[in-house]
């Protein structure tokens, strides 16, 4: 709901906004939504749980770190 496979996440906006504008909306918010390399354990296991919040469904560690990319 919401969303197409064309343009992702930012279908829900519709229309509005322009097509620039969600199009990288749906950029960063498929980096963020992603998994991501640990540091701890180097398994690609690691999202995003909140705001610069990081966590390794591996290891169980938590990062904290940038807020949409895990660098």
């Amino acid at each position: 709901m919401g969303h197409t496979k064309k343009v992702g996440t930012s279908g829900r906006f519709g229309v509005r906004y322009g097509r620039t504008t969600r199009k990288k909306i749906a950029d960063i918010e498929a980096l963020y939504r992603g998994y991501h390399k640990c540091t701890n354990c180097n398994k690609k296991r690691v999202k995003r749980i909140a705001f610069g919040i990081w966590k390794c469904y591996n290891c169980d560690l938590k990062f904290a770190r940038k807020a949409y990319l895990f660098e």
